[in-house]
């Protein structure tokens, strides 16, 4: 059954799997070269961040959907809950740093095409392949729950290592600006936030018609 992918789904899913790597190969030599720190620091710090993990989230779904479909990792990729877990994250990624973090950046050159690649087209495409080639009749509304080990894992790591490093990616879950508390309610609110576009994405599946 997995093999089964049109001719239009492999070119989309060609289409995925240049940009998400675009996304994150350059970034990653950027952020070697231009880091002052030690170099395993500094390649902690690159995968500190929610949307390079995310972004590379979607690299390997395009990979094994793409080149190995009947894999145990293509097969796993292929199923409803793992498409639109991957998609309700990368469309977190798109609307926190929209809504939030882009008034704080003022990226030139190769930085800022590679930020418009990680944080808006990425987001899209994806998300827009999830509409199209997924089948999302089988949902159910408590799919989500296991969807938020990834967002909690990440925040405590964050929070865990921010407190040895004083290394905090985000502005809104700097525990040494904000004090714990503050880093807490911000987390919790992110939380919320998780819940609530993983409900609409499951909502939108079942109102979706059944794919054909």
């Amino acid at each position: 059954m997995t093999s089964q992918q049109s001719y239009f789904q492999k070119i989309f899913l060609a289409i995925l799997f240049c940009l998400a790597w675009f996304a994150l190969i350059p970034q990653f030599f950027l952020t070697i070269t231009a880091g002052k720190l030690p170099w395993f620091e500094t390649v902690i710090r690159y995968f500190s961040y929610f949307t390079l993990l995310t972004n590379a989230m979607v690299a390997i779904y395009a990979t094994k959907r793409l080149f190995a479909p009947d894999s145990k990792w293509g097969r796993f990729f292929a199923g409803a809950q793992s498409a639109t877990a991957i998609a309700v994250y990368i469309a977190i990624v798109g609307l926190i740093y929209n809504l939030v973090l882009r008034r704080l950046y003022n990226m030139v050159g190769l930085q800022a095409i590679l930020n418009e690649v990680q944080h808006v087209i990425v987001p899209v495409a994806f998300v827009l392949y999830w509409c199209v080639f997924v089948n999302k009749s089988t949902l159910q509304w408590k799919n989500f729950l296991p969807w938020l080990w990834y967002p909690l894992v990440y925040v405590i790591f964050i929070l865990i290592r921010g407190a040895f490093s004083n290394f905090y990616p985000y502005p809104f879950i700097d525990a040494g600006n904000l004090g714990l508390q503050q880093t807490l309610i911000n987390a919790a609110g992110m939380g919320v936030m998780f819940i609530l576009v993983s409900l609409a994405f499951i909502g939108i599946g079942k109102l979706w018609p059944p794919k054909k």
